[in-house]
């Protein structure tokens, strides 16, 4: 089953109706998300790929409910975004627009923590569960079920790990990525409890990246609360130190999210470290066959 989403969820689009939103509303249609309603002010009334458009969230529960939001606005209203899904009592949403401003998502953060809503992103691919439910824009081709759950900081990258595992016949239960950028809503520790509680889930693959210090912080947690099998991989290896990579979050500063220091942290915890994706399959597999 995995975690957080799933075949029944209602998924609410907003911005459903601008070029970025129509097109990947409709990819995760075809996958078999459920997205029961559309929003964007000013258009209540039209119709997009079938989806019925409000000009508020709350309007859109109150017709149709909601177990999750997807928003497509633009990356200046993306905070305002999230506060209506909030506000709204949407329990799950990806904010997969990259842009953001960090002032916003740290304002935004006391409502998050209050009404104790999963936010994935900003700057997030977000989430798949392979029992029929993409929310973001994850390539559906690549992902097949099986017992690996994956969370990654990087959505390209994760792509290629999941595309690995499944060649290796490695399916998945949930695929999510949390987001790149310095300041995001749910992180690597709150999946990695999700996924230690799910039957479904029998290892895990943790895609990481220079920067921030979060990888670290998952080593704690794996070493103190997580008895499956964890194998992970550290996107960065040879980035100078100072120089942006990729994502917002992907820098080195202050000495602090290295790559070195977050290999040492895996190692510690007994977590084995890959270095390409096929490795990350190798391992997966070692190590569930040794659990049979």
């Amino acid at each position: 089953m995995g975690i957080l989403v799933n075949r029944q969820t209602r998924v609410i689009a907003q911005g459903i109706t601008g070029t970025f939103g129509r097109y990947h509303t409709a990819r995760m249609m075809e996958f078999g998300t459920r997205v029961v309603a559309g929003v964007t002010p000013g258009k209540g009334g039209a119709e997009v790929n079938g989806v019925p458009v409000y000009d508020t969230v709350a309007e859109a529960v109150r017709n149709h409910g909601g177990d999750a939001a997807i928003t497509f606005v633009p990356a200046p209203y993306t905070a305002q975004a999230i506060a209506e899904d909030l506000e709204a009592g949407i329990p799950l949403v990806a904010a997969v627009v990259e842009g953001v401003p960090v002032r916003d998502m740290m304002l935004l953060m006391p409502l998050i923590r209050e009404t104790g809503a999963a936010v994935i992103g900003p700057n997030s691919p977000g989430l798949l569960s392979t029992d029929g439910c993409s929310i973001g824009f994850l390539p559906g081709s690549v992902y097949t079920p099986g017992p690996v759950g994956l969370v990654s900081r990087s959505g390209t990258f994760s792509y290629a790990v999941a595309h690995a595992l499944t060649l290796a016949g490695l399916g998945q239960t949930t695929c999510l990525g949390i987001g790149g950028d310095p300041v995001t809503g749910v992180g690597f520790v709150d999946i990695l409890k999700l996924f230690q509680e799910d039957p479904d889930t029998r290892a895990i693959a943790l895609v990481g990246e220079i920067g921030r210090s979060c990888e670290e912080e998952a080593a704690e947690y794996i070493s103190a609360h997580v008895t499956k099998p964890v194998v992970a991989i550290v996107a960065g290896r040879t980035a100078p130190k100072g120089k942006t990579m990729g994502h917002a979050g992907a820098i080195i500063a202050g000495g602090r999210g290295s790559y070195e220091s977050k290999e040492r942290a895996f190692l510690k915890a007994s977590v084995a470290v890959a270095r390409t994706p096929e490795e990350v399959a190798a391992l997966i597999g070692e190590a569930l066959g040794r659990a049979c």
